[in-house]
């Protein structure tokens, strides 16, 4: 399967068009999952960049905390199974937190999770939310992967260890900088603390950096613009075995534009 940070913008929707179709044929990949809640001008998602994603042999769209920004969503997120929002909103939030999609004859599980340590929304527990989920679906499904979105380490390795023996892949999203510590935990699991963004490579985490320092020196209220220009690809490819759902590989993939 293929997990990719982050979309954000213009230039992360052409990265992802131009990488995901081509890593799908030369790999084999029968499961596609992308973050997509900055993908429509750098926050929410509307539905046309939706179609736009989705037609790129992307499976499964991921969300966090920016999912709402774009009001016309909640105009469609009932309808698309494969559009998730994380799971631990409160009851009653529009859309779904997790899916099961048929993929090579397989039924695959993904679920969407929020953290909450220096998050902006107030969420339910993480924990208890992926628990009640997993025991429902358990007779269904072998590969679980659990986007988690999240702000610090700490949360995100303490849900890898609490998940290791029970999902097969986990992988961080939200701070839009790739970490270098994709591994396979002792009990088959594939995990990356945070996938990176794809996106504008010459940005501050997507925006105009001239707009970010703008607003550091002077603390004024500030519009941001997302960036253009050269694009950059942050993923991770994880090899499953069917049958154990256990990973047995795992490979970063962080591609840059020079031009």
């Amino acid at each position: 399967m293929l997990a990719v940070g982050d979309v954000v913008g213009k230039t992360g929707r052409r990265m992802v068009t131009k990488w995901v179709p081509r890593l799908v044929s030369d790999e084999g990949i029968d499961l596609v999952v992308v973050n997509a809640e900055n993908a429509a001008g750098g926050n929410g998602l509307t539905h046309e960049v939706m179609d736009e994603l989705l037609s790129a042999k992307v499976d499964v769209l991921t969300s966090g905390n920016h999912v709402f920004d774009k009001r016309e969503i909640f105009e469609f997120i009932d309808d698309v199974p494969v559009l998730l929002r994380p799971l631990n909103l409160p009851p009653g939030t529009p859309g779904h937190g997790y899916v099961v999609v048929c993929k090579a004859n397989l039924p695959m599980a993904v679920v969407n999770l929020s953290g909450r340590a220096f998050m902006p929304l107030q969420y339910d527990d993480p924990f208890a939310a992926v628990d009640a989920v997993l025991a429902s679906i358990k007779n269904e499904v072998s590969v679980v992967i659990v986007d988690f979105h999240a702000e610090t380490t700490s949360e995100k390795m303490a849900m890898a260890w609490y998940l290791d023996d029970r999902v097969s892949v986990l992988f961080g999203t939200h701070t839009h900088v790739q970490t270098a510590d994709e591994q396979i935990f002792p009990r088959g699991m594939a995990y990356i603390t945070d996938l990176g963004m794809t996106g504008p490579r010459d940005s501050v985490i997507g925006v105009k950096a001239s707009l970010v320092i703008h607003k550091m020196r002077t603390q004024l209220p500030t519009r941001f613009e997302t960036a253009v220009g050269r694009g950059q690809f942050s993923a991770m490819l994880v090899d499953i075995d069917n049958e154990t759902g256990l990973a047995v590989a795992v490979r970063r993939i962080l591609e840059y534009e020079d031009t």
